[in-house]
């Protein structure tokens, strides 16, 4: 079951939800770390999906450090001429930021059927795991239960 409907949906788990605008060019991504790298104030909390979930926000200093680096590996493993694997909630406020692996897009777009979760989440809200909040479709357990579990 998933825990969301378990009850009152957490803040994180909204604004996951909502929509958000792809960073389709190297020069939009560079204006978002930007705006991000201003906006360093101990108050943001940075989640790598499927480790574990942070309790508090990270400090200035590691949130820069962090996009740099994450800039840095976007742009040697992400060998395209545009950028769209990151996605804010707003460009010129952002307070959610989706940044999906470079090594582990499938289709990220959702065409598959199949959603992948991303890599990171910069958010301003004290994040939820994930895994655990968004299982697998319906279709991908029945098949599952079809391979190893016997149902039919």
């Amino acid at each position: 079951m998933n825990p969301a409907s378990q009850g009152p949906v957490p803040d994180f788990l909204q604004r996951f939800e909502a929509g958000s605008t792809g960073i389709l060019y190297w020069e939009q991504l560079e204006r978002l770390w930007t705006l991000l790298r201003d906006r360093a104030d101990g108050g943001w909390y940075i989640y790598a999906v499927g480790d574990t979930v942070p309790v508090e926000p990270v400090s200035a200093e590691d949130f820069r450090r962090f996009i740099d680096e994450v800039d840095t590996l976007l742009r040697q493993d992400h060998d395209e001429d545009y950028c769209g694997i990151v996605y804010v909630d707003d460009r010129e406020a952002p307070a959610f930021v989706k940044i999906f692996d470079p090594n582990n897009l499938g289709s990220s777009c959702g065409s598959s059927g199949l959603r992948v979760l991303p890599g990171w989440v910069l958010s301003r809200v004290p994040p939820v795991d994930l895994e655990a909040a968004m299982p697998p479709t319906g279709s991908r357990r029945r098949w599952w239960q079809r391979l190893f579990g016997g149902a039919k």
